[in-house]
């Protein structure tokens, strides 16, 4: 029964477009309080699982751009302001 409560309240939710479907899915996932130590490791698999998600994006860039470090040495003497 408190299940498909929370079911229904999640899908109203993102019916109304106020959750992403990440935002759902976790919510369905981890209904219930867990243990500090439970929770701070999940923090931490996810904030890896972007941070390599973000790394592989970059790290396609400059292959797809053939840049090198001289480019970031360009880059960073640039001077993009406009007067």
């Amino acid at each position: 029964m408190y299940t498909s409560t929370v079911y229904n309240r999640f899908t109203t939710m993102e019916t109304a477009g106020k959750l992403t479907n990440v935002q759902i899915e976790l919510l369905k996932l981890f209904q219930y309080n867990l243990p500090e130590k439970q929770l701070a490791e999940i923090k931490n698999m996810l904030a890896k699982y972007f941070a390599e998600t973000a790394t592989a994006g970059m790290d396609k860039l400059w292959q797809e751009n053939n840049w090198n470090n001289d480019t970031m040495k360009q880059w960073a003497n640039e001077h993009l302001r406009k007067k």
